[in-house]
């Protein structure tokens, strides 16, 4: 179950959020794909994904050497509605160079 404090820290992060934008797409995504896109080392990048996994966002499976992850497919719906939300947001400017 997530608790509202595991969602509001998983979603409060940069690069988090830019790895949900990514995930939301409901497809699975290699955690080397992710890596490249929000330019993360690997050992960060699976920090992020685990406090992801733990607020319940994401699933994963291993794939040989990688992780891929995906949206978690059975979410609260209260739970969704929030992450709609805030995926909706407009980015801030400074935010968008980051991630690039």
């Amino acid at each position: 179950m997530t608790t509202p404090t595991d969602l509001m820290a998983a979603l409060a992060e940069p690069t988090r959020l830019e790895a949900l934008r990514l995930l939301w797409d409901g497809e699975e995504h290699c955690v080397c794909e992710l890596m490249h896109r929000l330019g993360a080392s690997q050992s960060r990048m699976s920090r992020h994904m685990r406090a992801l996994e733990i607020a319940g966002l994401v699933a994963s499976r291993r794939d040989a050497q990688w992780v891929r992850y995906r949206r978690r497919s059975r979410l609260d719906p209260a739970v969704a509605a929030v992450v709609d939300a805030v995926l909706a947001l407009p980015i801030p400017p400074a935010e968008e160079e980051e991630a690039a």
